[in-house]
């Protein structure tokens, strides 16, 4: 590794930024030989066939991350005073056919070492086949086209709210089943049927959880009534043959229509999401919604190029644990860090206000600050945890404040390929968790380490 980072500060053409989705990533530029000026160009792109339209792309993710708690779950259960260790590793292959046929593949390694109660389920994969997917696209009047996809993929929509890669965790999501992606004008439509992939521990034992059904379709274009603007438009339908929320355990058929405006004009960013669901859980009927917002403004002549961020968002909970119907919102397969690297708390039955501020230390050093402020929308539920796992019984406090948090991030980008991050994290016991069970102040330190090619 220390060979290819001096190697990889060589001056050399410029070369595409890496993706949350390695298959997003397209490096037929390589074709011309006069371009491959980077000492790791020659694997992005091997011939397969004379003319250079048949190729091979091969990439790698490596990861390896310390984590410590002190005080962790505010308290609750098993402690560790010495951390542990996340070691992540990824290698990818993407065969191109030509222009219409492709097959991507990617492996993957997650171990985890010395935590004390051993690994979260999300922690551990000794080896498995994370994605292995065919595509056969077809392409009509000006470059608009559809790509039919069948196999293991990753997926992630929009702010990953509510389908995401789950990056921060040290095994990332996957789903077995079928994708169309239909590119018309300034339209793309993707409809996909899929069944989200278990996570175990041995060796190329994953397979489709036989509990859980997921599909959907999910559009996006621009617009030219909002500056510099786009709009997302959603329907999301999941099925759970057993879900567990603070009212009990049943059947869960939920859908989720959304919508999302983002852009960016001069110095402002905006995105704003609202979701509705609906459907049953048992015999009783679901009722839930969120409202999520993130506003920024960077002032870009200014030393450090700060951006001040504000975030509110709030999902619903339940109003009545005794009777049947449930107002839970579920985040479905949210991102893993989705308010803090922490992951204390998920956007389930929550308030919070997150202001920010992020600064450019240097070309290659980028430090953000935050604070977050957390109740609970419904006193009558308890709060949960990004998997929309109960982490707390609304049963025991009438309080809504839970606490605050403040954090900070810091990511150096060494060189493109190589990134180091460390996170340092306060998080200040409120009421509710203070009467609902052990209410300590949480401290929360990690750095990690990221090699990508």
């Amino acid at each position: 590794m220390f060979l290819a980072v001096t190697l990889l500060s060589l001056p050399g053409a410029e070369r595409p930024a890496f993706q949350t989705l390695r298959y997003n990533e397209d490096w037929s530029f390589l074709r011309d030989p006069a371009l491959r000026t980077d000492p790791l160009d020659p694997p992005k792109f091997i011939s397969l066939s004379a003319d250079g339209a048949s190729y091979l792309t091969l990439g790698a993710d490596v990861r390896e991350r310390y984590e410590y708690f002190h005080n962790s779950l505010w308290g609750q259960g098993p402690q560790d005073r010495d951390g542990y260790f996340l070691q992540r590793y990824m290698f990818h292959a993407d065969a191109h056919f030509g222009e219409h046929f492709r097959m991507f593949t990617q492996f993957k390694s997650s171990l985890e070492t010395d935590r004390n109660g051993g690994p979260r389920p999300s922690d551990r994969d000794d080896f498995d086949v994370h994605q292995l997917f065919f595509d056969a696209q077809t392409s009509f009047v000006q470059e608009n086209s559809v790509t039919l996809r069948a196999g293991r993929q990753e997926l992630a929509y929009g702010s990953s709210r509510l389908i995401s890669v789950r990056e921060s965790p040290n095994v990332r999501q996957s789903f077995d089943g079928v994708k169309t992606i239909v590119k018309w004008t300034s339209w793309q439509v993707d409809a996909f049927a899929v069944k989200p992939v278990e996570t175990k521990r041995g060796v190329f034992d994953d397979g489709p959880d036989p509990e859980r059904n997921f599909w959907g379709i999910y559009a996006v274009t621009p617009v030219s009534f909002l500056p510099g603007g786009h709009v997302d438009v959603y329907y999301l339908g999941l099925e759970r043959d057993r879900a567990e929320f603070a009212q009990g355990t049943a059947g869960e058929l939920r859908h989720s229509v959304g919508t999302r405006v983002w852009g960016k004009k001069a110095s402002w960013d905006y995105n704003a999401e609202f979701v509705y669901q609906f459907g049953s859980f048992g015999r009783g009927d679901i009722r839930a919604w969120t409202a999520a917002s993130d506003f920024g403004y960077t002032l870009a002549d200014w030393t450090l190029q700060p951006r001040f961020g504000l975030k509110a968002d709030i999902t619903s909970g339940d109003h009545d644990p005794n009777d049947r119907d449930l107002q839970t919102f579920n985040p479905l397969f949210p991102r893993g860090a989705y308010f803090s690297e922490t992951a204390l708390i998920g956007p389930a039955n929550h308030i919070d206000v997150h202001p920010s501020v992020e600064a450019h230390v240097s070309e290659s050093v980028t430090a953000t600050l935050d604070w977050e402020f957390f109740w609970r929308e419904s006193t009558h539920d308890g709060i949960y945890g990004n998997a929309v796992n109960l982490v707390r019984t609304g049963q025991t406090s009438d309080a809504r404040y839970v606490g605050n948090q403040c954090q900070l991030l810091v990511e150096w980008e060494a060189t493109r390929n190589l990134m180091l991050t460390a996170a340092y994290a306060h998080f200040f016991a409120g009421e509710f968790l203070k009467e609902s069970g052990p209410g300590k102040d949480v401290d929360y330190a990690s750095a990690w380490i990221a090699f990508r090619f």
